[in-house]
């Protein structure tokens, strides 16, 4: 699986977690209104010139605060579950089949080698980037593929480190999965701004 078949699997399940998380909001805002509508039926009943500014006012007021708590939970829902779907994509990554992953690391490692002389640092368990891999990049970089396996290993779990002077590369899955959730964040975060800006101009 190549490295942006990955990111656009990670942003595609969780975009259709998005979806669902703001289908909820958008249903429960339409209840909010319609019992809102209700009950300011009922006012306008009982007067009629001050009922009717007063019940406008009442309106306003109330779809206010219940687009404002709709957005908050949309918002906190929204952290939640994006929490929990990245968890369990960076575990799928780590527990890709050996040829699977090794390949996925070997295209990382041959697009983010700059000079092709790099150190291969891996994580702290990944086992699976060893001396036969960076061979392997080395083979695919062709006449610039000098890259040597690091003997230290890197705090962190899977993926690895390229080392140049004080060039650091970060690339592990943490930084992998990370950026993705990253980008579906800002995605989701101005949609949810759109939302929110077509409402009040609706009201």
């Amino acid at each position: 699986m190549e490295a942006d078949q990955v990111i656009t699997k990670i942003l595609s399940d969780a975009r259709a977690q998005a979806d669902a998380i703001k289908k909820q909001a958008e249903e429960r805002e339409a209840a909010e209104t319609a019992k809102l509508n209700e009950e300011l039926a009922r006012f306008e009943q009982d007067t009629k010139t001050l009922a009717e500014k007063a019940g406008a006012d009442e309106r306003s007021q109330r779809l206010a605060v219940a687009r404002m708590e709709a957005a908050k939970e949309y918002a906190t829902t929204k952290a939640s579950l994006l929490d929990e779907v990245f968890v369990q994509t960076r575990q799928k990554i780590e527990k890709l089949p050996d040829d699977e992953y090794r390949e996925l690391m070997a295209k990382l490692m041959a697009a983010a080698a700059e000079t092709g002389e790099e150190k291969v640092s891996p994580g702290k368990n990944d086992a699976r980037i060893d001396a036969k891999l960076v061979a392997d990049v080395n083979a695919r970089l062709k006449g610039k593929g000098k890259l040597t396996l690091a003997d230290e290993k890197q705090h962190f779990s899977n993926g690895f480190l390229l080392l140049r002077g004080k060039v650091r590369t970060n690339v592990s899955v943490d930084v992998l999965v990370g950026q993705a959730r990253k980008d579906l964040e800002i995605e989701v975060a101005k949609d949810l701004f759109s939302n929110n800006a077509d409402a009040s101009r609706s009201r």
